[in-house]
């Protein structure tokens, strides 16, 4: 429990009304109780955080209200972000490798890590200060974790995977799995060996049932404050800078470079040997075939610069009525032609 004045001092806010109101919980403004914080980032969404129960209102600078008290901020949201886990601190995890886990002797795990059951630890393997194996996991020779890594149950790591500092791996992740590659030799395809590794920097996080391909001869690489949702699929030598943005059930060919704060959304498909440059969006259910300059946001199949698909899409809309008035006009020259 928290006074409103020590959470809006958490955060940079300013207190309008009782600061010394004390808060419990966090819920939106159609359930909250007595004893609430709730957010409103819009005008028309005061109206309902002040017919609510809660107890005060986390507002952009400048709203005002007669009936609640309010931390007035920057950003409602992202303040939003900041306060719960003041509510919902993460899970402590006692130290100490389970019984059921199967440790190689080479391994060097920190006395503060934590290994649950069934987890395999091959040789080689390094896991750093406060990290967390949740259970089923399984790290493949040589692998590194850094320190305050959390793996969820049934995550792998194959051999040679490199994990910076403050990770979060969800569960059934596959992250060094071989890359498809293979070459037409006399009638079959033959397997071209992988033998890279993937290397994912500081404060990544990696959704549920996401594969990541190892490089075929160096690195595929994930970079520093990256965000990949779930369902995503990593080809081998793929490099992603900073904090790109990665939504569900996206796909990456082999080989393409993606630079800072890229942002991709759902069910896109990326080719391979492509550059997409700082900032670059992409839209949802977009193909990538060509490389993309910094900053420019392209959408649809294949993908285009925003404004000119959208042209596309509206001319796509009037082809039927179009094509009703080119008949109408072929009926009447026809007619004109017999005469």
């Amino acid at each position: 429990m928290f006074t409103v004045a020590y959470l809006a001092e958490q955060i940079g806010g300013e207190v309008v009304g009782d600061g010394m109101v004390t808060i419990s919980g966090i819920a939106p403004a159609a359930s909250a109780r007595a004893g609430d914080l709730t957010f409103a980032e819009k005008d028309s969404y005061l109206a309902a955080a002040e017919a609510s129960e809660a107890s005060a209102i986390l507002v952009p600078a400048g709203f005002q209200s007669g009936t609640k008290v309010l931390i007035r901020v920057k950003d409602a949201r992202v303040a939003i972000a900041k306060v719960l886990p003041l509510f919902f601190p993460p899970e402590a995890h006692a130290a100490g490798i389970h019984s059921s886990a199967v440790v190689d002797p080479t391994a060097i795990i920190d006395a503060t890590a934590t290994v649950g059951p069934h987890c395999i630890i091959s040789a080689g393997v390094r896991i750093g200060a406060r990290s967390v194996l949740l259970g089923g996991n399984h790290l493949g020779r040589d692998t590194q974790i850094g320190e305050d890594v959390c793996l969820h149950p049934n995550v792998v790591l194959y051999a040679k995977t490199q994990v910076g500092n403050r990770v979060n791996i969800h569960a059934g992740t596959t992250i060094g799995s071989d890359g498809y590659g293979y070459v037409f030799d006399q009638g079959r395809h033959r397997k071209m060996m992988q033998v890279g590794n993937v290397v994912i920097h500081d404060d990544v996080e990696i959704g549920s049932n996401t594969s990541i391909d190892r490089g075929a001869l160096g690195s595929t690489v994930i970079g520093q404050g990256t965000k990949i949702d779930n369902l995503v699929h990593v080809a081998h030598n793929v490099v992603m800078g900073r904090h790109c943005l990665i939504m569900g059930q996206v796909g990456f060919a082999g080989s393409t470079h993606l630079s800072d704060y890229v942002a991709i959304a759902s069910q896109s498909g990326i080719a391979g040997h492509l550059k997409l440059g700082t900032q670059a969006t992409i839209g949802a259910k977009s193909g990538v075939m060509r490389d993309i300059p910094a900053g420019e946001t392209v959408l649809g199949y294949p993908a285009a610069p925003d404004k000119q698909a959208k042209r596309q899409w509206i001319a796509m809309a009037q082809l039927p009525d179009a094509l009703r008035r080119l008949k109408a006009l072929e009926k009447r020259m026809n007619g004109a032609e017999t005469l």
